[in-house]
């Protein structure tokens, strides 16, 4: 039997979206195929065509782009290798689209999903039998270009042979960081990371008197180990995409941090009034020109509901961080965040905890190795893997009097903190490389 993969036309079905776009962009240039973009209308293809170009710059793919419609869903689904199904993230229409594409896939060919979260099993069983065995999740991160993750997840219809040259075509061909999971809510980086978003966000209401929002984002910026403070990532994503990832983890799961799932009231008001974030110019955050001319950068004020100014927050631990990290001091960095003993120091590292926390136990629930965490947090989201933070921390002081320290007792009451940091192997991810000195 080959033992590669033949992958020369691919079909991206929901081509116009972000995520469809960009993936035809990595099937058209990696892996040199010819892409079928298609979408409900030619229009929204070429639109899409357009897009894909610009997500990596390179003049070679057009040739490779064809925008395609609905309509012809069947003529370019029955010449494809590889069917990669990209629609919103709504189970009953993915459920139509996947049904649609078994009818009329050729024999032999894979299948994907491109879905953050939903069941892959659910999907696969719109399928018929011969085609079941060659369906996958393929869950790639935005923008996929610079963000290499892809959570490869098969089913128990999945054949472990189709898997192997899958898996192998996606690192070796489309040069992915392929880290396999289990078919479980928002499967592992997105559990990892929208956990920590949503509880930023609920933080942000419990500090509305502080300043909420650009309070708590000012505690977690790039100093504390990640590209992008947690709720300007939400405003990114887009809160309708948070809301549906944290309530699919919510009303699915049931472990011990499924609290932090609730979206807070705000940012439903704010999704009720199409407020969803960047991608409509308006959510948690929003620019504004001024009279002057200037460019203004506004914050939802939980408190009074509506837009103020965001605070240019000094909070002294942050601000020693900031130099010592400009200057290469990470040792002097981390003592400075463990002993300020603020409120804000405080805050900031009971996240960076809690963070270890949740993704060495999701890791172990949805993942094969605690390890898993480390690469979906580097290379899906670019922050501190959670080992490598912990590797950082520890050179400063014993983590168990950390976490013992810190933490809320609740939840140290809720788990086995000593078996689950014991005699873990060091990150390969060198910590410093995630901590900025920039605001």
């Amino acid at each position: 039997m080959n033992n590669k993969l033949n992958i020369s036309k691919v079909a991206v079905v929901g081509a116009n979206g972000t995520m469809g776009a960009n993936i035809s962009a990595i099937f058209a240039s990696f892996g040199d195929a010819k892409v079928y973009l298609i979408s409900r209308d030619m229009e929204k293809s070429r639109n899409a065509v357009i897009k894909a170009y610009k997500s990596v710059r390179s003049d070679g793919i057009i040739k490779n782009l064809i925008p395609a419609e609905y309509s012809d869903l069947e003529k370019y689904v029955s010449d494809a290798d590889l069917v990669f199904e990209s629609v919103s993230e709504e189970l009953e229409l993915k459920k139509d689209i996947t049904t649609r594409i078994g009818k009329c896939a050729k024999k032999g060919s894979i299948i994907c999903s491109g879905t953050s979260g939903l069941s892959v099993t659910t999907l696969a069983e719109c399928l018929p039998t011969e085609l079941k065995t060659n369906y996958f999740g393929v869950h790639m991160f935005n923008p996929p270009y610079a963000m290499t993750l892809c959570e490869f997840i098969p089913t128990k219809y999945s054949d472990n042979t189709k898997a192997v040259l899958l898996k192998n075509y996606l690192t070796d061909v489309l040069r992915r960081t392929v880290v396999e999971t289990k078919d479980s809510p928002a499967f592992l980086g997105n559990r990892i990371g929208f956990q920590f978003i949503n509880q930023a966000l609920i933080f942000a209401e419990q500090y509305k008197d502080q300043g909420g929002i650009d309070f708590i984002d000012a505690i977690l910026g790039p100093f504390s180990g990640r590209a992008m403070p947690p709720i300007v990532t939400a405003d990114f994503v887009g809160l309708d995409v948070h809301k549906a990832i944290v309530n699919n983890v919510y009303n699915n799961t049931n472990d011990y941090n499924k609290e932090t799932f609730l979206c807070p009231a705000y940012v439903d008001s704010l999704i009720s009034e199409n407020k969803l974030g960047r991608k409509v110019g308006c959510g948690l955050y929003k620019s504004e020109i001024d009279d002057s001319g200037n460019k203004r950068r506004m914050v939802y004020d939980i408190k009074n509901g509506y837009y103020r100014d965001v605070i240019k927050f000094a909070f002294p631990f942050a601000d020693n961080m900031k130099e010592q990290i400009k200057n290469g001091d990470y040792y002097q960095a981390f003592e400075t965040l463990i002993n300020s003993n603020s409120i804000e120091s405080n805050l900031c590292l009971n996240f960076l905890l809690e963070y270890i926390i949740y993704s060495l136990i999701t890791a172990q629930e949805v993942g094969y190795s605690v390890h898993d965490a480390d690469e979906v947090m580097a290379t899906g989201f670019n922050w501190c893997p959670p080992l490598a933070l912990l590797d950082a921390l520890a050179e400063v002081q014993n983590p168990k009097l950390l976490f013992s320290k810190i933490v809320d007792k609740q939840v140290l009451k809720k788990i086995n903190l000593e078996k689950l940091i014991l005699d873990i192997e060091p990150s390969k991810y060198d910590y410093r490389k995630f901590f900025k000195s920039g605001r």
